[in-house]
Parts: structure tokens; C-alpha cells; sequence
């Protein structure tokens, strides 16, 4: 008890590995079907380069996460039930996985799956 440990460097976390992370828990959640792009992350899609982090945009800060997700849901499911669920993994996870606060989780719909 009382003893501190010596601080020997820093730990800077990429702000694509944090969306990474938010896009894997988000596609966890039963009724979201996929990410949604933007013509740039669709177009490099095309061409063969797997965009990993399609459809999210996060800004980290000291201690903060804020994340913007776009989403395709799977047709049927209740939209704001999804939503509140996709919103409450993200946070969890990205708090478990890096100990960074998660402020936001702002979800939009770009679309709907038919199965």
C-alpha cells in the first residue's frame, strides 16, 4: 500500500483504433446490419482497399471520446430500441478497452437491409 508507480512513458491511443473498436461493438447489436459509408470509404471499397473504420468518426481528446456512427439497420427491428443498444455497447466498450470517457455516441440511420 503506498507505493506509486514510476511513470515511465505515455500511451497515445490512434483515433482509428478507438473507431475501429466503436465499429465492432456497433455490429455486435442485433438489428444493425452494417456500416454506412461516404462516397470516398464506398469508392476505395471498390477498388479493393478495405476501409476498417467505414462509417465512424471519432475526435479524441485528452480524456474524451466523441463518436458519429452511421448505420444500416436490418429491416424489422425497433430504430430507437437499436439505437439505445448500439449506444450503450459502443460506450462500454471503447470505456472497457481504452479507459477513455466516452461524452457522445451519436448514431444516424443512412439506411434500411432487406434480409
Amino acid at each position: 500500500m503506498g507505493k506509486e508507480l514510476a511513470e515511465i512513458g505515455s500511451v497515445k491511443i490512434a483515433d482509428d483504433v478507438v473507431a475501429r473498436i466503436a465499429v465492432l461493438a456497433a455490429l455486435e447489436v442485433d438489428g444493425v446490419s452494417a456500416m454506412a459509408g461516404n462516397y470516398t470509404s464506398d469508392t476505395l471499397e471498390k477498388v479493393g482497399r478495405k476501409n476498417l473504420t467505414k462509417g465512424a468518426k471519432v475526435m479524441v481528446s485528452a480524456s474524451e471520446v466523441n463518436v458519429d456512427l452511421a448505420l444500416m439497420m436490418a429491416y424489422g427491428f425497433n430504430i430507437p430500441a437499436t439505437c439505445q443498444q448500439a449506444q450503450t455497447r459502443v460506450k462500454t466498450t471503447i470505456e472497457n478497452m481504452t479507459g477513455l470517457e466516452v461524452t457522445d455516441v451519436n448514431i444516424r440511420i443512412a439506411g434500411i437491409t432487406m434480409a
